[in-house]
Parts: C-alpha cells; structure tokens; sequence
C-alpha cells in the first residue's frame, strides 16, 4: 500500500458515563478492521494537554505548533478562501446572542449556515485607511481579516462566558499598532450589531444573532508544503473552514465534495467518494469529520452515538479504496464535560502494518492495542512508513 487516508473524526474520544459512545455504538465496520489492523491511544500534543483543534491536526499532520502555529484566525480564514496578504490581521468569529448587553448564547441558537450566510453579507466593511473582511462558514462560525496599514495581532479577544457582557478588545501591548487595532475591532463590534440588530433575518429567531464575538487573532506565516516536506501529493476533503485552512497552510489540494457542509447534517457519503476518487491523483488525503466534536459539546450522548453508526456506514467505501486507512480523533470532547479534554483518543491503522488481538475499536479496546501510547507528531512518520515513503535515518 502505497497511499494513505487520514480520517480523522473530531472530538472522537469519550469517557465512560458508564460506556463511552463508541461503546455504545453499533459499529460493525470498525470493529471488523480493529479485528485486522492494529490499534492503539493517541495524545495529539502531549499526555494529559488539552489541546485546541487547530493545534492537534498541526501536529497530528506533521507540523509542529511550536514552529508553524500563528494563532487560529489566518487557518480560519485561508479555510474560507480569503487570500492572507502580508499584515493581515486574522481572527475566528462567532455569531452569538446578546440580551440586556449580555451574551446569553455564544452559538446564536446554532444557527444554520444559510442563515449564517444572509446574515454576513453586509459585515465586510471600511474604517478609513483599514478595511474588514467578514464571511462565515459552518453554522455559527466564520473569520474576520483586518488589511491596512500599522496593525497587530497582540490585541485581546471579544469573547466571553454567557451571562457576561461583551468585553471590548485592549492592546496587549503599549505599541500604537496594538492600539490601533484594539480599535478597529471595537469600532468593527459596535457597527456589526447594529446592523445584525436591523437585519430581516432575525426577527423572528428566538436566539438571534446579533452579535460577533472574536478571539485567537494572529499573522499569517508562510510555510513549506507537504509535500516539500514529505514527498507526498496531498488533498484534503473537509466541510469546515480551520480544516480546509489547516490544509491550505500546508499546501494541500483543497477537494469540495458536495453537500460536505461541516455541521451535524454533513453528507458523508459524497465525502467517502470525493477521498476515494482524490486516490487517483494523490498519495495522501485528509479527511476530516466534524459532527461527533458538535455533539459532545452539546453533552448529548445519543447523538454522538448515532453520529459514529452513521460515520461507521462510510468505512466499507475508504477500506475498499485499496490505500493504508488510519482512524483517530484530534481530541476528546467527552459529553459529561461539553468541551475537550486531555485524554487520549483511540487511532486504528488498517493496511501495512502488524495486527494486534484488539477486537473493538473504542477508548478501552485500543489502551490494550499493539501500537501502544504515541503522541500526534508519531502519526505523519507512521503514515510514511506503512506507505513506503518514510527516508532512512543514518546510514
């Protein structure tokens, strides 16, 4: 096997209340090549660290954050397809709920993505010399990208717990370009709600959004390409905008299947072909799946159960694809915490690799599997070495 899949499921990991959900699960396909391959636990940064997503598929795909990590607002935007110039300054967006000059839901209801869109479409404006560029992406998320001259990343975020009010953005810093941006973004907050106060669209929402909350602002950074790095022709299949900017980062082949939307009702289906058609062309192809992250979030157990059978529905189509398939989270978001935690997720390889006596593929299973405890930045290397591009060390 000279090819590779990376299909990796977000916030997969659980913890037990008193199964965990891939536990719980009825999933035949996974199991079957648990039963084939072998399995193991995965810390996508280090051993307890919770790590954000962006991070963890930074390094789980061979970049370390260390290095190539600026701050999640340019991966949202190149996600997005906004082209990054130098100076940019680039944050992660939230359209939110605010009642009394409070934030009672930082998600606006979930809001659906088409509604998202109608909402966005006069939040790109001017300020002078500066001017801002707002589109959104799945549901109630998207990006902002400040442009002008004299600005900086070391500003501070909009967001914020709900039941607080929105706090305005300070410079963390005494530079004027700190100050200056800190501004902007005030400026930007104050005349975004007044128009989404007036927009049509919400009228009749019971959780309008109209508010947009701001955080991890940072500097676009070019970097080396996967494929300078590693030799392999990479593309990447994702509905939502931080995975596609992950791989744009890198240089990877942006594929857009159709209905592959990045929320809960994302069309797996035309996802598993659009990977395996991209075979044909490439020798690697991420695969990113958000649904099981939103859910564990919203602590609702039964949907994430039902989103890993559905997730299981598609695995027959990757393994027949002939390439190496490699199965694991980027973190856990387990549904008694609704949010991400520090725990290990399970990760399968199937194809080119030893087979171990795991018979399940679940948080449990996979701690007794024979790839044992590794850390994201061991995946790319074992991605190489099981499809025959890894490059010997010494002589």
């Amino acid at each position: 096997m000279d090819k590779a899949i990376l299909l990796i499921i977000d916030g997969l990991g659980d913890l037990p209340t008193p199964r965990t959900p891939l536990q719980a699960a009825r999933k035949p396909n996974m199991d079957r090549l648990a039963k084939k391959g072998i399995s193991g636990m995965m810390s996508p940064i280090r051993r307890y660290i919770i790590p954000g997503s962006d991070v963890s598929h930074l390094n789980i795909l061979g970049y370390d954050p260390s290095i190539f990590y600026h701050g999640r607002g340019p991966l949202e935007a190149l996600g997005l397809g906004i082209q990054l110039q130098g100076g940019d300054v680039a944050f992660r967006a939230n359209f939110a709920t605010v009642r009394d000059g409070k934030i009672t839901d930082r998600r606006a209801g979930r809001i659906d993505t088409a509604s998202a869109s109608a909402l966005s479409k006069n939040l790109s404006m001017k300020f002078n010399d500066a001017e801002v560029i707002f589109k959104n992406s799945a549901e109630h998320r998207g990006a902002l990208v400040l442009r002008g001259r004299n600005l900086s990343c070391n500003v501070s975020s909009t967001d914020a717990h709900e039941g607080e009010p929105i706090p305005a953005c300070h410079a963390l810093d005494d530079t004027p370009e700190a100050k200056r941006t800190a501004d902007l973004v005030n400026r930007f907050s104050t005349a975004a709600s007044a128009v989404l106060d007036s927009a049509p669209e919400n009228a009749l929402r019971k959780a309008p959004a109209n508010a947009i909350l701001l955080r991890g602002a940072g500097t676009f950074v070019k970097a080396p390409s996967f494929h300078e790095r590693f030799g392999l022709n990479a593309a990447c299949v994702a509905g939502g905008a931080l995975y596609r900017g992950v791989a744009s980062f890198m240089g990877m082949d942006l594929i857009m299947a159709p209905g592959a939307s990045g929320d809960k009702n994302t069309d797996l289906d035309a996802k598993a072909k659009a990977a395996v058609k991209a075979l044909q062309e490439y020798d690697f192809v991420f695969m990113h799946i958000k649904m099981c992250d939103s859910f564990g979030h919203d602590g609702d157990f039964a949907g994430k159960t039902r989103a890993i059978e559905k997730i299981d529905r598609i695995i027959p189509t990757l393994a027949k694809s002939g390439a190496c398939l490699i199965i694991t989270g980027d973190h856990s978001t387990p549904c008694s915490l609704k949010a991400h935690s520090g725990h290990e997720v399970p990760i399968l390889v199937y194809g080119g690799e030893r087979n171990d006596d795991v018979r399940r593929f679940d948080e449990i299973s996979c701690a007794k599997g024979g790839l044992g405890h590794i850390r994201g930045k061991d995946v790319l290397p074992l991605i190489l070495n099981v499809t025959g591009h890894a490059q010997k060390y010494g002589s």
